[in-house]
């Protein structure tokens, strides 16, 4: 069973990408909504979080573990490699792609400041980006807007045109995706932007990189797929999500 976790309904945008490779396995999804979003709150608190979804995750009977979040893999991920047993796999950010994609030599990133100020994204930037200018922006307000289901419309891009505009305007022409969240905005970005660009979401990478460990482990079983939701606290929204997934 492939549990995966995120604060919210962010990370069925990281299943949807694994269920494409791995459309015959059983699934565990656990929103955090309760405690959403993770990305003001401090690194202890995330871990904490952390450990009590893995530990239900594992109970039951989860095999191998998605921490699909930046910022918890950020905060988190290797203390629950060091205090579990199963296989973790966390979200990467996705500036070498992006790197790689641009044209203008100008990358926007937009993410939590949890994921902006962590060692992985501030490593991942110096060694692959180098040769391209980076611009950040806090993507604010994005992760409530999804967790609302308010993908689209005037809120929706009021909000999201604060936090791309200033990336667009520094130049950019290719925006990573560094939340997990930010998929299900990828319309609304793109219109607001007011300019072609092209969007890099690690999702693809990341379902790649579990079926290659998933395979590695035997963990592979291809015996009818199920998914089993579960949430902290409201569930609506994680359900309607998912239902418009599939």
């Amino acid at each position: 069973m492939i549990g995966i976790f995120d604060s919210g309904v962010g990370g069925l945008s990281v299943f949807r990408e694994i269920v494409r490779i791995l459309p015959e396995e059983k699934y565990i999804y656990w929103s955090d909504n309760a405690h959403c979003p993770y990305g003001e709150k401090s690194r202890d608190y995330i871990i904490d979080r952390a450990r009590a979804v893995t530990s239900f995750l594992i109970e039951q009977g989860a095999d191998i573990i998605v921490v699909a979040c930046n910022t918890a893999t950020a905060a988190a991920i290797n203390t629950l490699r060091e205090e579990f047993s199963v296989p973790f796999i966390g979200m990467e950010p996705a500036v070498k792609p992006a790197a790689q994609a641009t044209r203008s030599g100008v990358v926007g990133v937009l993410a939590t400041a949890g994921t902006l100020k962590a060692t992985k994204y501030i490593d991942t930037r110096a060694k692959w980006a180098h040769d391209v200018k980076i611009v950040e922006h806090i993507g604010q307000g994005f992760v409530e807007l999804v967790e609302k289901g308010n993908t689209s419309g005037p809120e929706a891009e009021s909000i999201v045109e604060k936090s791309v505009r200033p990336l667009v305007e520094a130049g950019a022409d290719t925006i990573v995706l560094g939340c997990t969240h930010y998929p299900f905005l990828a319309d609304t970005i793109r219109k607001v932007a007011g300019t072609p660009v092209t969007l890099v979401d690690p999702a693809p990478a990341v379902a790649k990189h579990l079926m290659e460990v998933m395979q590695e482990n035997g963990l592979i079983r291809k015996d009818g797929f199920s998914m089993s939701l579960h949430s902290s606290g409201e569930p609506e929204t994680l359900k309607n999500t998912y239902n418009n997934l599939i």
